[in-house]
């Protein structure tokens, strides 16, 4: 389908340290790990409309050594769809079994999508990249 996401790159100081948080969310989500090396790792999801792919990859430079800014240039977060609360509930308890940084719990955020259903978990990395398991209703008509 034009306009989905074809892949992302995420660089990360240590892809082994990220490994278990990226493998336990995106092996939940329906990602499979496709490729491992020592520059990183990378999962894809099969879809109709074709394979989508998420890698990490070593940075190159550790920069100023703190953990990513949200509000500097470039990714501010990175967010998943599910078809549940339910499974922003379930990714919440996958999220505690690999003791990932919990930024905030599941709970409903009438302040997103114009207040017509959003129910989400935020988490970060070990390099504090804000990532995000969202649900919203599909609405009729």
């Amino acid at each position: 389908m034009r306009g989905l996401v074809h892949h992302v790159v995420l660089t990360v100081r240590d892809p082994a340290r990220s490994f278990s948080l990226y493998d336990a969310v995106l092996t939940d989500l329906g990602y499979r790990l496709k490729r491992q090396n020592d520059q990183g790792f990378g999962w894809e999801l099969e879809t109709p409309s074709g394979s989508h792919s998420i890698d990490l990859a070593r940075a190159s430079a550790d920069g100023s050594k703190r953990l990513h800014d949200r509000y500097s240039p470039g990714l501010h977060h990175l967010a998943w769809k599910v078809e549940s609360r339910d499974e922003v509930d379930r990714m919440y308890q996958r999220l505690l079994s690999v003791s990932a940084t919990i930024l905030d719990t599941p709970a409903d955020y009438p302040q997103y999508n114009d207040g017509r259903g959003y129910y989400a978990v935020f988490f970060a990395d070990a390099d504090g990249l804000k990532l995000e398991c969202v649900y919203t209703p599909r609405l009729s008509g």
